[in-house]
């Protein structure tokens, strides 16, 4: 804009008009019409010159000025002077002067116009939006004040509410304390009573024995009634038990083979609901398995004598005695006390050192499987010769012949982790495989059943009541058996 300015000053364009008018006025009576037109077009051209320049000085001033700046003035001044028609002559000498410069000036200053009315009117809905969050920060700040005075009295109210928590807590942890204890005194006592129980029925079955052996004893002298027959046994062939040795072999490996598809996983379903750790409940399984062959071994060589010392006074024939007592024990195997055998299981598998579940789980859950497994073992061992499990133990190096892998082994291991069923076995001979896991560097590693935390287990002691309440609904049954008819 300055270079613009100081060449319209340089140019001494003014000076020139002012001279011309001063002149014209001097010989305006003098001239002719045509020479004062003249004079008046040449005044017009050298207006025009100094007009073009003026109007190119006023843009770049607005423009240097920026967006906002002179709007005042342009409203003020030019926009009045450009509506009251207003025209410019232009010149053919000069580009800077035409009327299109001073259309597109006027666009530029309607638009600025119109761009200065719209951020007037966005700033008043600002401020208007401003002033109403400001009154909504005000309703918050109070609804805030509001929130922590009521946060106080809540706090003041919880503090004093703890305080009483408390004492009642402290209070509610001694009287648990002192339930514990009686709990636990009547735990011991219950186990006391249970093996008094035990004691007294031994005694009980020990001494009706004595009383058939005094009988047929006394039966013996002369003068006394027959002897004591046994319409049971009498009836039968002596050789019943070597007749049907094969059909019952055949019978019990069938049904040890059912109770491996069928009981067992309905077992291992029933302990899975409260025993996360499937490993752990296979052992559990595989252990009760084993321990329900125990017991009923023991409770066989037990019954067998039972019948024996009975049996011995009164055996006539030529059959041999042991015959007659397997024959008896096939035809009466009813009799044996399979209950007790299910307590003995359950009392060993519960202090057993691999086993640690939850303490709410009780193996009563799977009485129904030890049943099961007893019954089977028990008729077992009146084959000839008698069935029974392979011995196992933890490590041991893996035998084809002997067990089959489980589906979740590693097939390339040469050693046993644990085992999920027993082989069956005859004179040492393996007649039905049994089931083992194998897995490489497992018996390095801890398992997840001995790695994590797991609550104790709790004694499971059969309760008294219900033991007494049994066995007094039924008697002895050997007794209710065997016993001499007086």
């Amino acid at each position: 804009m300055a270079d613009t300015l100081r060449r319209l000053v340089n140019t001494t364009t003014c000076k020139l008009l002012q001279n011309k008018l001063e002149s014209w006025y001097k010989d305006y009576h003098i001239n002719s019409c045509d020479q004062n037109l003249n004079r008046c077009c040449e005044l017009i051209e050298l207006t025009s010159k100094v007009q073009g320049e003026l109007f190119t000085i006023l843009s770049l001033a607005a423009s240097e000025g920026g967006v906002y700046c002179g709007i005042d003035t342009i409203k003020s001044r030019f926009l009045p002077w450009l509506g009251s028609n207003f025209t410019v002559i232009t010149p053919g000498v000069t580009s800077d002067t035409s009327f299109t410069l001073l259309q597109e000036s006027a666009e530029k200053d309607r638009k600025l116009w119109e761009l200065t009315t719209a951020h007037d009117k966005e700033i008043l809905e600002l401020e208007t939006e401003l002033n109403t969050t400001r009154r909504h920060l005000g309703a918050v700040k109070q609804e805030l004040a509001e929130a922590h005075l009521e946060l106080d009295d809540t706090q003041n109210k919880s503090a004093v509410t703890f305080q009483l928590t408390e004492d009642e807590i402290i209070r509610l942890r001694t009287e648990l304390r002192s339930v514990r204890e009686q709990v636990r005194y009547y735990k011991q006592k219950v186990e006391m009573l249970d093996d008094y129980e035990h004691k007294i029925r031994q005694l009980k079955d020990e001494v009706a024995f004595l009383s058939a052996e005094k009988s047929s004893l006394q039966e013996r002298v002369p003068g006394r009634c027959s002897p004591i027959s046994f319409p049971s046994v009498s009836r039968f062939s002596p050789t019943y038990g070597k007749l049907t040795n094969g059909s019952r072999q055949a019978r019990l490996i069938s049904r040890f083979n059912d109770i491996y598809a069928n009981e067992r996983l309905h077992a291992q379903n029933l302990l899975r609901r409260y025993v996360d750790d499937l490993e752990m409940v296979k052992q559990i399984i595989f252990i009760a398995t084993a321990e329900a062959f125990q017991a009923a071994k023991m409770a066989f060589r037990q019954f067998k004598l039972r019948v024996r010392k009975t049996l011995s006074p009164s055996h006539r024939g030529p059959e041999s005695l042991d015959d007659t007592v397997i024959d008896y024990i096939i035809r009466n195997l009813d009799l044996y006390d399979v209950q007790s055998s299910i307590n003995d299981v359950i009392r060993s598998i519960s202090v057993h050192p691999k086993i640690s579940i939850p303490i709410e789980v009780d193996f009563i859950l799977i009485s129904s499987f030890i049943r099961e497994i007893c019954r089977v073992a028990f008729a077992m061992q009146t084959l000839d010769p008698p069935l029974d499990i392979a011995f196992t133990a933890d490590g041991e190096l893996f035998n084809e012949n002997k067990y089959r892998r489980s589906y979740d082994s590693d097939f390339t291991a040469p050693l046993v982790v644990y085992h999920t069923w027993p082989a069956l076995v005859e004179n040492g001979i393996v007649i039905v495989k049994g089931e083992a896991f194998t897995k490489r560097g497992a018996l390095w590693a801890p398992s997840k059943s001995q790695s994590r935390s797991i609550s104790p287990v709790r004694s499971r002691s059969v309760s008294p009541a219900r033991g007494l309440s049994s066995r007094s609904r039924s008697p002895s049954p050997l007794r209710r058996s065997i016993s001499p008819r007086r």
